[in-house]
């Protein structure tokens, strides 16, 4: 087996046994991007010399003895969107194509305290607005699976670089499902954290009652180390939670516990791909066979939850996005004009991509005078609803499991031009931004046509711990997630 091919715990043991240095694991991986990177484009930027000085240094920690992190000489990919020091941060947009932050994200900051690589940064839908990665300023990312489709999004030049074994373990963020379904469509597993778990600073805003940093690893173990980096309380972001972080490793493989499981009848509907449905229900009985109890639920207000989620992301997104106005950093128009307006609208006419216009157009519909009582308010309102309809299922079960999608990775191009058939791609996923709580994709099968099918956990606020047990559990029964693209 070649380095790239192991996962971050089998990269990291072997670094630690003195076995391997961490110049070598990193410039077997450059090889291979080298190799594959011209036919998936997950990357934006690379940062070759940077990952190898880091590398060094801690092969010199090694070298004298000193104690290492706990992610030592693992290459990390980090979507474009979460702000790396000195580095490129563009969130493939136009708007921002020659930014580069002079400072560092509060994960970032955080996974160089444990000896991490940051290797580059992945591709993504522009300010991570859409679900197949194909509305980035720069080029379309393509499926290690299938390279005539599409790796999901807003995350999936993170899933794509997991997957094609360009990276160990990534980052993404997730706003309306950006890491679960790419994840889903890539064969890898995808966590979004409770909302507050895990610091947003650093994080550009799309929407900011929903966003959330989240991983993309090959295995659920590789999830929960990577997760036990980057949670913790920070000063910086008021919406951070100050609850202590468990260890996530920790009792990672128990069994001990009867685990009910809820299946909430909504998701099981007409629009679910029938191999995806037959891949859940064939899961369901191996966590029968392994004791589960699984429990008929109803989650009446859910089939409103896309509907909200567009309402609250666009007016939180117009928000947001209103300070690239060309003054104060980032792109400008290089035409003359003869006032500031027309300085703001020309640049923001040249440099945001037609998704983000959709979205931004949206927003500031449903936040007008006479439509925020009729849309925005109204939305809030059904959001609470829908929280309530799981708070109500969660005195009941342990997890609720579903589809992580309702098809698999379609093609290129399928969708780009019907934006309401695109969002209901994350009609599963979406409901764990607006609720706040943790949620995780692993994979649990695949179509007929050899694309990954994905399954979504869901669990109780900060119950991490409990969602890593649940999805482990699976995973140890199974060998779905061993599985690798054909790319060689």
């Amino acid at each position: 087996m070649f380095l790239h091919e192991l996962t971050a715990n089998g990269i990291r043991e072997k670094v630690k046994n003195r076995e391997v240095s961490c110049v070598e694991v990193v410039k077997e991986l450059f090889r291979r991007i080298k190799q594959k990177e011209a036919l998936i484009e997950a990357y934006i930027f690379l940062d070759e010399e940077g990952a190898l000085s880091k590398a060094s240094e801690i092969d010199d920690k090694l070298e004298s003895g000193k104690e290492i992190g706990l992610l030592a000489g693992i290459p990390i990919a980090i979507k474009d969107n979460i702000s790396t020091k000195n580095i490129y941060t563009t969130c493939a947009s136009k708007i921002l194509e020659n930014y580069i932050p002079p400072y560092n994200a509060f994960v970032v900051k955080k996974l160089l305290q444990e000896d991490a690589i940051i290797i580059g940064k992945t591709n993504l839908d522009e300010f991570a607005m859409g679900s197949s990665t194909e509305n980035s300023a720069f080029h379309i990312t393509r499926n290690p699976w299938d390279t005539e489709s599409v790796p999901g999004g807003s995350s999936g030049g993170s899933a794509a670089a997991v997957s094609a074994d360009m990276a160990f373990m990534a980052l993404g963020s997730d706003t309306g499902g950006s890491v679960r379904q790419p994840a889903s469509f890539c064969g890898n597993v995808g966590f979004k954290p409770t909302y507050g778990r895990v610091s947003r600073y650093g994080l550009i805003a799309f929407a900011s009652s929903l966003d959330q940093i989240g991983t993309l690893t090959k295995d659920v173990f590789d999830a929960a180390m990577l997760l036990q980096v980057i949670s913790g309380h920070d000063a910086l972001d008021s919406t951070c939670s100050a609850l202590d972080v468990p260890n996530y490793l920790s009792d990672i493989n128990c069994r001990d516990n009867v685990v009910r499981i809820g299946i909430p009848r909504e998701f099981f509907r007409e629009g679910l791909d029938s191999e995806i449905r037959n891949a859940l229900m064939n899961a369901l009985e191996i966590y029968k066979k392994n004791g589960a109890v699984v429990i008929d639920l109803s989650l009446p207000h859910c089939e409103y939850a896309i509907a909200t989620y567009c309402i609250i992301a666009t007016a939180e997104a117009c928000s947001n996005l209103a300070r690239y106005d060309g003054v104060r950093y980032g792109y400008r128009s290089r035409l003359d004009d003869d006032n500031i307006v027309d300085m703001y609208s020309r640049t923001r006419a040249e440099a945001f991509g037609d998704e983000v216009k959709r979205r931004i157009l949206l927003g500031n519909y449903v936040l007008s005078a006479g439509y925020y009582e009729a849309y925005y308010l109204k939305a809030s309102k059904v959001r609470n609803l829908i929280k309530n309809d799981f708070d109500e299922a969660f005195t009941k079960v342990d997890c609720i499991i579903s589809p992580t999608c309702p098809t698999p990775a379609f093609k290129i191009g399928e969708k780009i031009l019907d934006p309401l058939e695109m969002y209901l791609s994350d009609v599963y996923t979406n409901i764990a931004n607006l609720v706040g709580i943790p949620g995780i994709s692993i994979p649990c099968g695949f179509t007929t046509a050899g694309l990954p099918i994905g399954m979504q956990i869901l669990g109780k606020h900060f119950e991490e711990k409990k969602i890593l047990q649940i999805a482990k559990l699976f995973e140890q029964e199974t060998d779905f997630h061993l599985q690798k693209p054909k790319l060689d």
